[in-house]
């Protein structure tokens, strides 16, 4: 009996089934390790440096100094930027240790560079300024030295905080009479912008007590 060529399609059909279990398992292979490949790649990816982050932009204000000329006879204005405060008191620490720091424009200092400021408060109008030993021990003397340096203080003051009409100058804590025996301080110190070079005195400003002293 010859052998017959023909085949029950079941036959025919299993290794088809083979090719496509393997090609199956193949591609869940691929995708699984596409997967893996993916997840690493995001694990191990640099993060941004917290040093590279931009910081925010510092808010400042613009003040107004008085130091004086290269003569030593007038005050000039100069101006300067502090940060931003919202306290009255913070603002005037700033503007005086911008004070004591010295002009950025070749004038002269109306405050002893070794001086420190020790503390600054507003009662009402009056503003008080405390330095330390250095403001009568480093301060040269001399009768325009010393208005200079008073009034140089109490119009940088006024012109930047207009609400304050006098000002106290204390040393240490306690008051003084004087720094040098020239301009008296027994009283608060109106501003008085008479010593201000001409052109530089601030628009508005009454000048309500004139400089003086003795030789």
């Amino acid at each position: 009996m010859p052998k017959s060529n023909y085949e029950p399609n079941n036959l025919k059909k299993r290794p088809y089934r083979k090719y496509l279990i393997v090609w199956g398992a193949l591609a869940v292979l691929v995708f699984a390790v596409g997967l893996l490949v993916g997840y690493l790649n995001t694990a191990v990816a640099p993060q941004p440096s917290p040093s590279a982050v931009e910081p925010s932009a510092v808010t400042t204000r613009e003040v107004i100094l008085y130091f004086a000329s290269v003569d030593g006879q007038t005050l000039v204005a100069e101006t300067r930027d502090i940060a931003e405060c919202q306290q009255d008191e913070d603002c005037l620490r700033d503007t005086v240790r911008a004070l004591i720091a010295g002009s950025q424009g070749g004038l002269a200092a109306i405050l002893p560079v070794q001086v420190a400021l020790n503390d600054a408060s507003v009662e009402g109008s009056l503003v008080k300024v405390d330095f330390s030993q250095e403001l009568i021990s480093a301060h040269p003397g001399g009768t325009q030295s010393e208005l200079l340096t008073i009034y140089g203080l109490a119009d940088t003051l006024a012109v930047n905080f207009p609400h304050l009409r006098q000002m106290r100058v204390l040393v240490d804590g306690a008051p003084v009479a004087t720094l040098k025996g020239h301009v008296d301080l027994r009283q608060p110190i109106n501003p008085d912008f008479s010593l201000v070079e001409e052109g530089m005195a601030p628009v508005g400003i009454i000048l309500s007590l004139p400089a003086g002293g003795d030789e």
